[in-house]
């Protein structure tokens, strides 16, 4: 018992060692292995653009003049990618321009109210909207931007810089320095911000013609059917019995909310078919009849008519429900998707196409055709207006 004692420790001690040797054994050859297959990997796509590598290097090394940053290089290789792409409307945004068109498809943002205007002299100049947290705080009318937060505002500071650092997530700080003259005043305000309602539709009544209200989109947004029912409901409370939609100089928005646009003035119908590159056809119908399928309507558009608002105009005018008015429209017919990059640019690319069931030609080479063709003369008359004016007098 004691020589069992004494031998089994001794035992013990070897198989650890041997376990042990094993083990250390294995894992390093498990990790030659997770090396040399990671190696494999990486070396294999370092190698998807060899020539480029090679041009970084050489300028790297040997170029005279100083590189800019890392992100300005990244950003100019991606132009150059879709500068060669084939994909006409495939666009790359940095983060400021990225985050201004996110604000206008959303059709609102974090903000404090104000107007930014700059002089031949390069100034900014502050004009506060009344009742927004600018207006509040006690910005005046004329006050000159200095600084936003702790980016100073110079000459050579872009509005979109601009805006994007006023704008910001609703109910956090932002501090706005200005100078006032007279008084040659620097003052400070810490302002929060606000819900900022950003319209993507205006409205009024036609002067001579009380009758005709005209309504005016000038995107595609989530927030643009609500703003044309409420812009309809205050119209019709002024005695309004006639419309027209203008979307001249639209270039589109929200594909989803072109197709609701749609489906406010239609009884039923395909609105739209659209195809994603190996996927099966989607369509679009009418789901209910809408509320607006007896209201006399003109729809306005010209050359710059684009996208969604291509989608509004064509359904409509398949169904006979309203007359287009004014030039042939842009004629895209593609669905870009929207990537979100790491540093907040985003990389927009065509993966899609629609086309709306009963249009014989080809919208994505000749636009829609109008049913009344105005030709501009130059005089600066609005005859496109002029002329849907008169096809809702006479119909």
């Amino acid at each position: 018992m004691q020589l069992g004692n004494c031998q089994f420790p001794q035992k013990m001690h070897k198989i650890k060692n041997i376990s042990l040797f094993i083990l250390v054994g294995v894992g390093l050859f498990s990790a030659f292995l997770s090396g040399f297959f990671l190696k494999a990997y990486f070396d294999k796509h370092s190698q998807v653009f060899p020539i480029l590598d090679q041009a970084y290097e050489i300028l790297l090394n040997h170029e005279y003049y100083d590189l800019p940053d890392n992100q300005t290089l990244e950003h100019g290789m991606i132009r150059g990618m879709l500068a060669v792409s084939g994909d006409q409307f495939a666009t790359f945004q940095e983060p400021v321009q990225h985050e201004l068109e996110t604000n206008s498809l959303q059709g609102n943002f974090g903000g404090i109210g104000v107007d930014i205007t700059q002089t031949a002299d390069g100034n900014f100049l502050l004009f506060p909207i009344e009742g927004g947290p600018a207006y509040e705080a006690g910005i005046l009318n004329g006050d000159k931007l200095i600084a936003v937060g702790n980016m100073g505002v110079s000459p050579d500071t872009s509005i979109d810089e601009i805006k994007a650092a006023i704008r910001g997530k609703v109910g956090e700080a932002i501090k706005i320095v200005v100078f006032r003259d007279p008084g040659n005043l620097e003052l400070d305000f810490n302002l929060i911000r606000t819900q900022i309602h950003l319209p993507s539709v205006i409205w009024h009544i036609v002067p001579d013609h009380p009758t005709i209200g005209i309504i005016k989109i000038n995107i595609i947004a989530e927030t643009t059917v609500d703003e044309i029912e409420a812009a309809i409901a205050k119209l019709q409370e002024s005695g309004t019995k006639q419309f027209i939609l203008d979307l001249r100089d639209n270039g589109g928005g929200l594909l989803t909310a072109g197709v609701d646009i749609a489906r406010l003035f239609l009884e039923e119908g395909l609105i739209l078919e659209q195809q994603y590159r190996g996927e099966d056809v989607e369509s679009y119908p009418v789901r209910a009849p809408g509320p607006y399928v007896e209201l006399p309507l003109v729809l306005l558009v010209n050359q710059n008519t684009a996208s969604a608002a291509e989608i509004v105009a064509g359904a409509l005018q398949v169904y006979h429900r309203a007359h287009l008015v004014g030039q042939p429209t842009f004629g895209k017919d593609t669905i870009q998707l929207i990537f979100n990059l790491q540093d907040d640019s985003s990389l927009h690319v065509t993966a899609a196409r629609w086309w709306i069931p009963g249009i014989e030609s080809d919208l994505g080479s000749q636009g829609l055709q109008p049913d009344i063709a105005i030709i501009d003369d130059g005089s600066g008359i609005d005859l496109t207006m002029n002329a849907g004016i008169q096809a809702l007098l006479n119909p």
